[in-house]
Parts: C-alpha cells; structure tokens; sequence
C-alpha cells in the first residue's frame, strides 16, 4: 500500500511540474504544430538490385542501401539542426 500511495505522490508532482513553463510562454506567439503523418505507409519487397534501380528510376528518387523510407512525391525535408531564433531587440 505504501508503494501505491509513493506512486500516486510521484505522479500528482508529475502533473504539478508542467506549470513551469507557462510564465516563461507569456507573450511567445501561438504555435499549432500540423500532422505531418503519412496517409498510407506500405513496404515494398524486391527480388533483386536491378529491381530496386528500376524502381528508384520509376519514381524519380534515390533509393541506396541505406534508404530506409521514402516519401512519394518526394518531400522536401528541412534541416533545423544548424538554425537558430534569436530576439534582436
């Protein structure tokens, strides 16, 4: 019993410690994030090389040995890792 009231405690402070952000979000402008998720996601299965180059001629991308995914038509895909916001005043 002691452990399930411990728990309890742990998550009830959980919940409390979302709090602190709000009065550093004061003034920030609003931010609505659109789902990026694919409509329909299937995996596609290739006997040989030549195939997997016919159809990455087909569709017009690159796919190599790496490729894990596509996105068809081909998405453009932002790097964010070198961006920075900064307030000028």
């Amino acid at each position: 019993m002691e452990k399930e009231h411990l728990i309890e405690k742990d998550q009830f402070l959980l919940f409390e410690a979302e709090e602190w952000w709000k009065k550093e979000w004061q003034d920030m402008p609003e931010f609505i994030q659109d789902d990026l998720s694919p409509f329909k996601s299937i995996r596609i299965h290739f006997v040989n090389i030549e195939d997997i180059a016919l159809f990455s001629k087909l569709i017009g991308q690159n796919i190599t040995s790496k490729t894990q995914s596509i996105w068809y038509p081909k998405a453009e895909i932002w790097t964010m890792a070198n961006k920075r916001w900064v307030d000028e005043s």
